[in-house]
Parts: structure tokens; C-alpha cells; sequence
């Protein structure tokens, strides 16, 4: 369908970025129209074949960063179903053109970009794409919809909002003693047998508003990421046209980043990552969720157990958004580099100015005195603080040659050689940390016993070593325990390593 145009986009009052609190009349909406990206999304002609794929690939298995070649693979069976059905006229592009047009500027539907330490890039929906997405999932309607849920949140919300918000201390004395009359009854009611128990349409009522809520947040990190990602480029584009001071630059990039910081959502981040490194907290939320799932009422729900991975989810999200953080940190770290290094450059030149001036008066120095310096500092050396001299002492070397009986000694162990895989051991220590602050190495050896014994031991002990994330203790000592393969038990007395998740 051709698409018609009004022909305004020249209109003076359009402007190039709409913000959410600018009013929406006719022009910012034709202007949203003709140049964002969610809008051009519903607009293209294979508008079908990428919102459907992205439901597969990204929102729908709520997965973020994924791998080009990864992501190849998956369109490419795609596009091998529809032509089978539409023919080969139907998408004759490969799988990785349309990657590639869908992560194009002009379209910007897909975010392209590189992670560090790998040649490949990775994938991941933009916001604009994602509302498209989570729009067209809501066109096909719901069997059933979540009310009650929804009217208790809004009370729940309401009476938070209005009773935090209370200055006369009487009045919130008195609504804390309704609420706990209010609980005092309930357990009375409980204690005499009355126990009342949701039904099965409030349990998928309150279920469904859980899982809607839980998708809108990935939607959420999406949106502040790209924020942060905004700042990052503001500060790269103003580092390569300043020509002002370096102190007036770093004020204007510490002011950009207060401004995301203390703003709504930027506070809200920081609330839920206050959240996440709170183990009691997580704690709680994983015990809530694995109760979830024991509810009768919910026992038909489809995939009802990948609600208690709902907060593993969140975390690949968060890290991305704080790795945007770290990153527009160390940009600032470079600037201050790069300032340092032509500032040296700059006095490195008026030191060799002098001296090519005064080269060139040293055959006709001016006459009286044209320069003063202070005095240098006088070096005291007593001869009491030299050292008296020490003769060397000869050591005595036992040269004799022993010859050693090895007609005994297994040859065949110099080429039974064998690799520990250092990536498998990080492996297992992240596997432990994703639900723990801190592990020891016994705790990790516990969860994934070792393969290739005391040789695993001393590849741990290298791991520890050189990550900043671990300690060793050498004042505690731990035993560990493993089987050979011959069903022998070996034991190791080992000073005691802990593993912390990295902040």
C-alpha cells in the first residue's frame, strides 16, 4: 500500500526530535511519522517478516545481546518456512542483508554493536521497535484480562502515594492503626478456621499483571540503556569540537550525567539495581516465585516454572545498561589522557623555544642581569652514611653426579599430557555467584565436582590468583574430596579461596 504524505515536513514548527512532554498536535505527529522509527517499522513492506521475527528471536524467549551469526541461523529458518510456503520470490534477500538493512541508521530498528573482546557483533532490539512489537502483540486481543489486578495496584499505589506523602504525624498514626486492626482481625479470622483462599480467576488475574509487568520492565531497561547510550554520544561529540577549557568541559559532562542520574528514571534504575544487590531481597522474590508456582489454581498455565527465572532475566538487562555507565566513565578518563599528553606536548615546545633561544643569544648574551632564579638546594652527604665495604662470600657447589635407577619409571607418563580448560572452571564459578554473593572454592567443587583432580585444584588456585574478584586466605584452611576414576578417594587440605561476584 503506497503510503500518502502531507507534505509538511518543511513546516517550521516541526521539529527534528519530539520530546514526550511536547504537545502532540498535527505537526508532531506528521513529524513522528515521517521519521520515527517504529512508525517507518508499521510502514515498510516486510513489516510482517521482522516484527514476527523479532517476537521469536528477542521478545518473546525475553532475550537480549545476541550473536550475528546466531541470529543469521534463526532467520534463516524463518525464511526457509516462508518460502516454502510463499516461494523463492517471496524474500529472495539472505538472512544476513535483512540484518543488516534493519540495523541501518535510516531504519535503526535493530542496535548493532561490537562487545568488547570479540570480533562478532551482537544484536538487540531498539525501544522503538519493541513498542512496535509490544503494540501488535496487543491487536490480537486477550482471551482474558487482567481487571482486578490492576484496580489493586492502582489502590495499593494510591494509598502509598497519598499516606508517604502525609506531614501531620497524627493522621499517620492513625492510618497504621486501621491497618494494624485490619491485620488483627484477619489473623482472628484465621485462627478461628475462616481462611480465605484466592480463586483460580483472581490467581490467573493476578498472574497474568506478574508477567505483563515483568516484560515492561525489560522494556524499561531498554529505553533508560538508550538514554545513557545518548549521554555517551553527547560527551564523544562534544570531546571532538571542544576548543574551550578542560575544566568547563568536564563540568558541562558531569552536569549531562547528573541530569540522567537524578532524573526519574535515572533514579529508578538505581533503586532496582539497589534491589538486585540485595541477597535478602532476591531471597525473598525467589521464594515468592517458587511458591508461585505450587498454586492449584495456576497448575494449568502454560510454562508456569520459567516464572521462577523471571529475575535471571533482569540481570543480563542490567549489566548492559551499567556497562554503558563504565563506558562513558573511562571516556572521560581517556579525555583526561589526551588532555595531559598535549599538555606535556605544549611544554615540551616552550621548553625547546628557550633553548633555541638561547642558542641563539650565546654568541651576543646580553649585557646586566635580564634573569633571576633561585638559588638551587645544597646536597649534604655525611661520610658516616656510606657503606663499609662487605667482601663477597664464595659459595661452595657440590658438583657430583649421581646417577639415579630409573629402569622402573613410566616413561608413558611424559605423553599422557591432559589440558584443564580454564573457561569451564570460570564457568562453574559463575554458575555458583548467579545465585550468591561470595562461594568458596569448596562450595564451587560441591556444585561441580572436579574432572581431572589435583590438577583442577592448582587451575583453580591460577584462577584466583588473577582475578580481582577472588581471594585467598592462607590462615584457613578447607579440606576437599574427590573420586579417581578407579573409585579411589583422594583428600586435599588447601587454604581456604573465595569467589565474589563482580560488582
Amino acid at each position: 500500500m503506497a503510503a500518502c504524505s502531507f507534505g509538511l515536513t518543511s513546516h517550521p514548527a516541526l521539529l527534528p526530535q519530539i520530546r514526550p512532554e511536547d504537545a502532540m498536535d498535527f505537526y508532531a505527529i506528521n513529524n513522528l511519522r515521517e521519521n520515527h522509527p517504529g512508525w517507518s517499522l508499521l510502514r515498510a513492506q516486510n513489516a510482517p517478516l521482522a516484527i514476527s521475527f523479532f517476537m521469536k528471536a528477542f521478545t518473546g524467549p525475553n532475550q537480549r545481546d545476541i550473536g550475528r551469526q546466531e541470529l543469521v541461523d534463526h532467520l534463516d529458518d524463518v525464511l526457509f518456512g516462508l518460502r516454502d510456503v510463499y516461494g523463492e520470490d517471496k524474500f529472495p534477500r539472505p538472512a544476513s542483508e535483512y540484518l543488516d538493512d534493519w540495523a541501518a541508521t535510516e531504519r535503526a530498528w535493530l542496535r548493532k554493536y561490537y562487545v568488547p573482546g570479540q570480533d562478532e557483533p551482537h544484536y538487540d532490539l531498539t525501544p522503538a521497535a519493541e513498542d512496535v512489537v509490544r503494540w501488535v502483540e496487543n491487536l490480537r486481543g486477550r482471551d482474558f484480562v487482567a481487571t482486578q489486578s490492576r484496580l489493586t495496584s492502582i489502590f495499593a499505589v494510591l494509598k502509598a502515594l497519598v499516606q508517604q506523602s502525609e506531614t501531620d504525624p497524627e493522621v499517620r498514626l492513625a492510618e497504621l492503626q486501621r491497618q494494624r486492626d485490619g491485620i488483627d482481625a484477619e489473623m482472628q479470622r484465621i485462627r478461628d478456621g475462616n481462611v480465605r483462599v484466592m480463586t483460580a480467576p483472581e490467581a490467573l488475574d493476578h498472574f497474568q499483571q506478574l508477567t505483563t509487568l515483568a516484560k515492561d520492565l525489560l522494556a524499561d531497561f531498554r529505553e533508560v540503556e538508550q538514554n545513557f547510550r545518548k549521554l555517551d554520544r553527547q560527551v564523544r561529540e562534544q570531546i571532538a569540537t571542544w576548543e574551550g577549557g578542560q575544566g568547563e568541559l568536564l563540568e558541562t559532562i558531569f552536569a549531562n550525567q547528573q541530569g540522567i542520574s537524578s532524573s526519574l528514571q535515572g533514579r529508578t534504575f538505581q533503586g532496582f539495581w539497589d534491589y538486585l544487590m540485595s541477597p535478602q531481597l532476591r531471597s525473598e522474590l525467589q521464594d515468592l516465585l517458587e511458591r508461585a508456582t505450587r498454586i492449584e489454581a495456576l497448575s494449568g498455565v502454560k510454562d508456569l516454572h520459567a516464572v521462577t527465572k523471571l529475575h535471571q532475566d533482569w540481570l543480563p538487562a542490567v549489566d548492559q545498561t551499567q556497562a554503558t555507565v563504565r563506558q562513558l566513565s573511562e571516556q572521560m578518563r581517556r579525555l583526561l589522557d589526551d588532555k595531559v599528553f598535549l599538555e606535556n606536548k605544549r611544554i615540551m615546545r616552550l621548553i625547546r623555544s628557550i633553548e633555541s633561544g638561547a642558542l641563539g643569544t650565546r654568541e651576543a648574551p646580553p649585557s646586566g642581569i635580564f634573569m633571576e632564579i633561585a638559588a638551587q638546594s645544597v646536597d649534604v652527604a655525611l661520610p658516616f652514611e656510606r657503606p663499609l665495604y662487605e667482601p663477597s662470600r664464595k659459595v661452595m657447589v657440590d658438583d657430583d653426579i649421581v646417577t639415579a635407577d630409573d629402569a622402573d619409571v613410566d616413561a608413558g607418563a611424559l605423553f599422557s599430557q591432559f589440558h584443564v580448560d580454564m573457561e569451564r572452571l570460570k564457568t562453574n564459578v559463575d554458575a555458583v555467584l548467579a545465585d550468591a554473593e561470595q562461594a568458596t572454592l569448596v562450595e564451587v567443587i560441591q556444585a561441580h565436582p572436579l574432572q581431572q583432580g589435583l590438577a583442577e585444584i592448582v587451575a583453580y588456585y591460577q584462577l584466583a590468583s588473577e582475578s580481582p574478584w577472588a581471594s585467598i586466605h592462607d590462615d584457613v584452611p578447607q579440606q576437599l574430596q574427590w573420586e579417581l576414576p578407579d573409585g579411589s578417594i583422594r583428600e586435599a587440605t588447601i587454604d581456604q579461596i573465595i569467589f565474589v561476584r563482580p560488582a
